[in-house]
């Protein structure tokens, strides 16, 4: 039984059968690399603005104080847990 192959499969077979393809050194630093520049892709960090009532930044600021940490990382750990369903909101 012959799979069969996309075009962009038969587009990498091609290539990598034709005299084009080169062979890479060393593999594992490459990897290395390629792996180091895809999770800094996913770990970047964007800055956003929102507008939040006055008193809750002060008691969100009084509760990370309580904790030992910037108030604007206890804000984005919020975020965090909630957007990996950590915690749930409750309307």
């Amino acid at each position: 039984m012959t799979a069969r192959l996309s075009a962009e499969e038969k587009a990498i077979v091609e290539y990598v059968e034709s005299d084009r393809a080169i062979s890479i050194d060393n593999v594992e630093n490459e990897k290395k690399r390629y792996t180091k520049i895809a999770c800094a892709q996913m770990n970047k960090k964007k800055a956003i603005s929102i507008r939040l009532l006055e008193s809750d930044i002060e008691r969100i600021k009084a509760k990370s104080l309580s904790q030992g940490l910037p108030y604007q990382t206890l804000i984005s750990s919020l975020i965090h847990q909630y957007a990996n369903d950590k915690i749930k909101f409750a309307a």
